[in-house]
């Protein structure tokens, strides 16, 4: 027997019926829940990057049961419930996708409508700007759409990207360079004299003016650092291998000798 969506719409129901569910999910809030719907996507993101499909489809399937969940609090709240969400997104997609769906439905499928990717992200942004103000939703300012509860290296280079549209952007990526090293410099020079809350300050400046870098090259940040992290805990794993083979603990070997079996696991490919 393979479990479709509508009997995971059900484990949920289960799961918080007040008399027969399950105590931990029962005294959830949107509030409790929210972490490990950030954390989900994390690990979607990491299965992505090691490139296990198997893993992939498991976090795939904790993130959507995320979904579920909060659909469900909403429905116990009668607010909405899971088929108000997706008929939201489908419908949402439909009416931004106008040179896909011109009429914005699906009969309208397959009808010519040649446009740029230029023109696509454009069209996006106005139709966008158009929901917003039919909600009733008016910015105070250009930067008011960057959720605050975004991770901080996304959040620069959205804030970056909005400045970015009226002309509050460098035009190519030698500048940013620039930025970069003159951001180090002042830390470097300054370093012995500063607080630590201005060291703090200088240190934010630097990540800010990389993730700049990376939004120039087209490069995900976080993506970026996520792989890194996971190359350095593959390249640390093989020495603490490597050692346990001597029988030698990590406390007991010098920087040097560490460095060695870390160049050993570059070597290897890790």
């Amino acid at each position: 027997m393979k479990y479709s969506l509508n009997d995971l719409l059900a484990l949920m129901t289960m799961l918080r019926d007040k008399e027969y569910g399950c105590p931990w999910d029962q005294k959830q809030s949107f509030a409790t829940i929210a972490p490990y719907t950030i954390e989900e996507a994390y690990e979607v993101m990491d299965a992505i990057i090691r490139g296990d499909r198997s893993d992939l489809k498991d976090e795939l399937g904790d993130l959507l049961f995320q979904v579920v969940f909060h659909a469900q609090m909403a429905s116990e709240e009668n607010q909405f419930n899971f088929s108000d969400v997706v008929h939201g997104i489908v419908e949402k997609m439909l009416r931004r996708h106008p040179h896909v769906f011109p009429d914005g439905t699906f009969d309208s499928y397959a009808t010519p409508n040649p446009l740029s990717e230029q023109e696509i992200g454009e069209q996006w942004q106005q139709i966008k700007a158009q929901e917003k103000h039919a909600k009733g939703r008016h910015q105070q300012g250009l930067l008011d759409s960057v959720p605050s509860s975004m991770s901080v290296l996304s959040q620069a280079v959205k804030l970056q990207k909005q400045a970015g549209k009226v002309g509050f952007d460098w035009q190519n990526v030698k500048p940013v360079f620039a930025k970069i090293r003159e951001e180090l410099d002042e830390l470097e020079e300054a370093i012995e004299q500063l607080s630590q809350a201005e060291a703090e300050a200088e240190i934010g400046d630097i990540l800010f003016a990389v993730a700049n870098l990376a939004r120039h090259l087209s490069i995900s940040p976080e993506q970026a650092l996520m792989q890194t992290n996971v190359k350095f805990r593959r390249r640390f794993a093989y020495i603490e291998n490597a050692l346990s083979e001597q029988q030698k603990p990590l406390t007991d070997c010098s920087l040097s000798e560490l460095d060695l079996l870390w160049e050993q696991a570059k070597a290897n490919g890790l």
